[in-house]
């Protein structure tokens, strides 16, 4: 691209928008994520007993589903994103290309 064109998008508000609520947006999604695996850390180093506890009569404990449920929760967290992102975030990214023509 030309040094003329870049000067043009990063003065456009709606990029500028883009960029501070996509930035917002994942910050946001990465604080929830870095929450919940601190809490899962904490659990274990201050109350292993806890996820070692067995279900019911079973030899699977507690640690298999909270374990899951994180990697569940990583993978909505990234779908979240992804909606947004194929929605609001390509949408304004398209005005801007549109506006810069």
């Amino acid at each position: 691209m030309k040094p003329d064109i870049l000067i043009k998008i990063e003065q456009n508000p709606k990029y500028q928008q883009l960029v501070k609520s996509r930035t917002r947006f994942a910050m946001i999604l990465s604080l929830i994520m870095i929450a919940v695996y601190f809490a899962f850390i904490l659990l274990v180093a201050f109350a292993p007993g806890v996820l070692g506890t067995p279900i019911g009569d079973s030899v699977i404990t507690v640690g298999i589903p909270v374990g899951i449920f994180i990697i569940l929760f990583a993978f909505a967290l990234t779908g979240v994103y992804v909606a947004r992102a194929n929605t609001e975030f390509d949408r304004l990214t398209r005005q801007i290309v549109e506006e810069t023509k």
